[in-house]
């Protein structure tokens, strides 16, 4: 083997050895962060949207395709609806769903274990009526108001949707007793089959207008939307309540659908999720109720979605940096596993190198240390046979074969060219002892 490249491989091995302990209290810091603050997210979350065909079934497709992007698979879990997706989030079968604001209890000793990803868009309750029902009920073509629905037969939704609880609320307020009125409790797509085939009188819905049974009704001949001109009252009276209007000739311009200004109440719907939920998941959900929910529509203006207000659960701070300031900067320009592991770690990698920083300037003196042990060990030995020949100079010839023994060790010694000046020292050294055991032997 070459000289110089012995020489190299020496001084890389010291070099090693001298820097590797450090290397791996690193990386075993590292290890043990990543471990910790689990920066990478699952690939599958569960989110519970509501029946098929409503609006949180609509949604809850354009959110599994969106995040379908980041290598993230939303299963779409189907329920009765608000009430029914709370349950699920309290029993842990969803990591996420969809909870209409005043359609489900939920108590100050769940904050902990519910956050909120903030408010999405609103769900104006829909009461819709056939005419002739009206006619042959009422003796007019147009019900004014719920006291109006004495003996009606009235579809007010599963009990998981929460929709039942609002309305008899309402019913409440308005001093009518539920017994009054033929009440069932039908699924949105039975209802609506029912409603249509003159079952029904009337059907109640809290949807957002995007669901295909709100928009299929509005449009349908001898179907009315029951007026709330009490709107603003009702939303005085309960603070999850919110008046809104739907303007004239938006469901049809061609057809003016509807001919007039009708006025709604409504709530407004959130997307909560499980305390456990993992951060970059609620990131991600926020980042992509921005994208779905910011526009403008029917009941709202352009970015007046989603929103931080009207939220019954604490909010999530991923919701909240997502919301008010958009994607993360890293985000921008990097992959999103590499940006993320990267935003979550940063932290913990800045106080791994403050501590590491410090602990690296003992690696020179270290190497330094190694390579010139090559060398002083022998001098221990060099010693020994100087103080021996001192307490006895009759053993001088056996020193000087011990000696020679030495340094022909010495001579077998490698060290880089930087520091040969401290090997050819010892065996000048070496020298030295001979000559002075020689002079009497």
């Amino acid at each position: 083997m070459p000289q110089t490249l012995r020489y190299t491989l020496i001084s890389l091995r010291e070099m090693v050895m001298s820097f590797g302990p450090f290397a791996l209290l690193t990386v075993a810091l590292l290890g043990l962060a990543y471990w910790w603050l689990d920066p990478n997210p699952p690939k599958k979350v569960v989110l519970a949207t509501g029946p098929d065909q409503s609006a949180y079934a609509e949604f809850g497709k354009r959110y599994a395709e969106s995040l379908e992007r980041y290598g993230i698979t939303v299963e779409l879990l189907a329920s009765e609806g608000s009430s029914a997706n709370l349950e699920l989030l309290r029993t842990g079968r969803a990591d996420l769903g969809f909870v209409q604001g005043g359609t489900a209890d939920i108590g100050y000793d769940e904050e902990d274990s519910i956050t909120s990803l903030g408010s999405l868009f609103v769900e104006p309750l829909w009461l819709f009526y056939r005419e002739d029902s009206a006619r042959r009920l009422r003796k007019s073509p147009t019900v004014n108001n719920l006291a109006e629905l004495n003996g009606w037969r009235v579809n007010v939704g599963t009990a998981g949707s929460g929709v039942p609880r609002l309305f008899s609320t309402l019913l409440d307020v308005n001093r009518v007793d539920p017994k009054q009125l033929r009440l069932s409790e039908l699924e949105q797509t039975p209802a609506t089959v029912a409603f249509l085939n003159g079952e029904l009188d009337a059907v109640v819905f809290a949807s957002a207008p995007e669901s295909l049974m709100v928009q299929m009704l509005l449009q349908t001949p001898g179907v009315k939307l029951l007026d709330f001109a009490q709107s603003e009252a009702y939303s005085r009276r309960f603070g999850y309540l919110t008046p809104v209007v739907m303007p004239q000739g938006v469901v049809d311009l061609a057809r003016n659908i509807p001919t007039r200004d009708m006025r709604l109440v409504a709530s407004t719907t959130s997307l909560l999720a499980h305390s456990d939920t993992h951060p970059a998941i609620l990131q991600l959900f926020a980042q992509t109720a921005t994208n779905l929910h910011g526009g403008s529509g029917w009941f709202s203006k352009a970015r007046e979605y989603p929103s931080l207000e009207h939220s019954e659960v604490p909010i999530s701070p991923e919701a909240s940096r997502a919301i008010q300031s958009g994607a993360p900067f890293l985000q921008r320009y990097l992959p999103f596993w590499l940006a993320n592991l990267i935003e979550r770690m940063w932290l913990a990698m800045g106080l791994i190198l403050a501590l590491a920083l410090p602990l690296s300037r003992i690696v020179p003196p270290l190497y330094t240390f190694r390579i010139r042990k090559r060398v002083f060990r022998w001098y221990a030995e060099l010693r020994d046979v100087e103080q021996r020949f001192e307490a006895d100079a009759g053993q001088a010839a056996d020193l000087v074969e011990q000696l020679d023994a030495m340094e022909s060790k010495v001579e077998k010694v490698v060290v880089p060219l930087s520091y040969t000046d401290e090997l050819y020292a010892l065996r000048n050294n070496i020298h030295l002892v001979r000559k002075k055991l020689l002079r009497k032997v």
